[in-house]
């Protein structure tokens, strides 16, 4: 997966929805990895189908960000209580709601220039 590096004022989700997401005027197809420093596509298609190998690549990145925004697809939900608390012992912050809910509070949390990630589901 290789990184699209991002400008910090282009830091912005504009769009969802239609199966991808519109950052900084680029569009992505699918569901991306948000990190601070630029965009990763993320092979998630559903939120049942998450585990802890999906996460690897903000594990590593973890040092750069203090939260990441799980957004869910079309609905929140809750992460198994393993997943749970291995991304907890990895030193992970998160937070699961709807991707729609996931992309506001990114852009709020952005906008505060928080260092902010989000694992973003897309949805149709």
């Amino acid at each position: 997966m290789a990184l699209r590096e991002l400008d910090p004022a282009a830091r912005r989700i504009e769009r969802y929805g239609g199966g991808g997401f519109t950052i900084g005027g680029t569009a992505y197809r699918g569901s991306i990895l948000l990190l601070p420093d630029g965009v990763v596509p993320w092979p998630v298609e559903a939120f049942d189908g998450l585990d802890f190998a999906h996460f690897a690549p903000l594990i590593a990145a973890r040092d750069r960000f203090e939260l990441v925004l799980i957004g869910a697809g079309p609905r929140g939900g809750l992460l198994p209580r393993g997943l749970r608390q291995a991304l907890a012992a990895e030193g992970l912050r998160f937070d699961v709601m709807d991707s729609g809910a996931a992309a506001r509070t990114f852009n709020v949390l952005a906008a505060e220039d928080r260092l902010v990630a989000a694992a973003l589901i897309a949805v149709p």
